[in-house]
């Protein structure tokens, strides 16, 4: 662990879960925004234990908040908002992009994808936060909740150039837009708003996308994320705006599941992953009530088993995330008031979803 000052993480704008990837090289790598720059952690070896970092890398007017995206061939995508002064005096605001080729290996310069309102720079300035999800063919598509409250897309080509901005339609929308991608390579992103969750899909691949039918349930902003439980079928979560209860529903359900806690905030991460030979969906969030990651499971799409949710580890700032290490272990992170990283793993000698102790970084 390095004994440097350590810039902390920017917590200015909500949290994302999708902060822990694996590179094709099987070691994981943990990225969070802060003021001006990425942090990155790095695990020294396929499966850890130790890991390298914090490194800091320029993130000149990008806002403290990043959509991750890794497409089958490895290479993770940063995706955020930059603002820049305008010769007019007025402020640009694009939605731009890095790329990492491979673990611990730098970034390539921000790119600029744009925004959907080139002429209107106070318009552009309205846009959420952004969604980002990397398709069966390692082309980038991005999400953005527009100013009516809709959401606008634009996604790249194989050969590298960019399609024009699409509208989606949609009102009244609120927070950031989430998207997943299933075993068939289908995209689907969803955005809530006061009433309902809207979400989108793909009938075939490529850049077309549909909009389905409203869920009707009232989540909170900034809550909602997806996760492939079937090969034709996406599993959406969310906090209750009600009682912030975890809500589960994918198509085919006649209404969300209650999956328990009254304490959950920001979005769910989620992960499929074997536990005991059975497939299971594993979830986790930070507690409200301690600031502590807490973790549940259960068997996948079998949500009426119902989940029982564990506090571990010290109070987090944003919200933990989970991945599989190199060695098929479930591994849970979360990042400290003082910066650090945090990191647990499933144990190796123990049935069940046993946690080893948590390791500072």
């Amino acid at each position: 662990m390095s004994s440097a000052v350590r810039p902390v993480p920017d917590t200015s704008l909500p949290p994302t879960t999708d902060w822990l990837v694996r590179g094709k090289d099987g070691r994981l790598t943990a990225y969070t925004p802060a003021r001006g720059a990425v942090l990155r952690w790095t695990e020294d070896h396929r499966g850890g234990p130790h890991w390298s970092g914090p490194d800091s890398f320029p993130a000149p007017d990008v806002d403290p908040y990043l959509a991750i995206a890794q497409g089958p061939d490895g290479y993770v995508h940063l995706v955020a908002l930059r603002r820049r002064p305008l010769p007019d005096g007025r402020t640009g605001t694009d939605v731009v992009f890095a790329l990492q080729y491979q673990s611990g290996l730098g970034f390539r310069d921000w790119s600029v994808v744009g925004n959907p309102y080139p002429n209107d720079p106070r318009h552009a300035a309205l846009m959420g936060q952004p969604g980002a999800v990397v398709d069966a063919d390692n082309s980038l598509h991005v999400f953005v909740r527009n100013v009516g409250g809709g959401v606008c897309g634009r996604s790249s080509v194989p050969n590298g150039k960019w399609n024009k901005w699409a509208d989606y339609k949609g009102s009244a929308g609120a927070g950031a837009v989430t998207g997943t991608i299933d075993a068939r390579g289908l995209m689907a992103f969803a955005l809530p708003t006061a009433d309902a969750v809207m979400h989108w899909g793909q009938e075939t691949k490529g850049v077309k996308f549909h909009r389905r039918e409203d869920l009707a349930d009232k989540a909170e902003a900034d809550s909602v994320s997806g996760l492939a439980t079937a090969d034709d079928r996406i599993t959406w979560y969310w906090h209750s705006a009600a009682d912030r209860t975890v809500r589960a529903w994918r198509p085919g359900m006649d209404a969300p599941a209650v999956l328990g806690t009254g304490t959950g905030t920001g979005p769910i991460a989620l992960l499929r992953a074997p536990v005991d030979g059975h497939d299971c969906t594993i979830l986790a969030h930070r507690d409200a009530a301690t600031g502590r990651p807490a973790l549940a499971a259960y068997p996948t799409e079998d949500e009426s088993r119902g989940v029982t949710w564990t506090l571990t580890g010290e109070p987090c700032v944003g919200v933990p995330a989970l991945a599989l290490d190199g060695r098929g272990r479930v591994v849970l992170a979360a990042f400290g008031a003082d910066g650090s990283l945090r990191v647990c793993r499933q144990k190796d000698d123990e049935p069940g979803l046993a946690l080893g102790p948590w390791g500072r970084f």
